[in-house]
């Protein structure tokens, strides 16, 4: 599933010509392209499809919006670690975490 989720801006930076940010997700932090809402600002909430921050909304909507989210669990599953995601639903053992994986940095 790929849905729109609110976070809180926690950082800014240009990186090789394209404006980008932390973002915090209720405790998750993924970094997101700022380039549709150049004129964001630390502090505030977007919503954030596909790691793109695609608008503003306000912090009571945006924490709102994570509670719900939270409660129906598709945060977990948002943010979920992909092999381990794949390894559950074939019923195997995650390759991450019995050491036949290559290390990702």
């Amino acid at each position: 599933m790929c849905l729109a989720v609110p976070g809180r801006i926690i950082s800014i930076e240009e990186r090789d010509g394209t404006l980008m940010s932390v973002v915090d997700f209720g405790g998750v932090s993924k970094d997101v392209c700022l380039q549709y809402i150049p004129d964001a600002e630390v502090g505030q909430y977007v919503v954030v499809h596909v790691g793109f921050a695609i608008q503003r909304l306000d912090e009571e909507s945006a924490m709102r919006t994570l509670a719900e989210f939270e409660h129906l669990g598709v945060l977990r599953e948002e943010f979920a670690d992909g092999f381990e995601s794949a390894a559950r639903q074939a019923g195997v053992a995650n390759p991450d975490t019995n050491g036949h994986a290559e290390a990702r940095s």
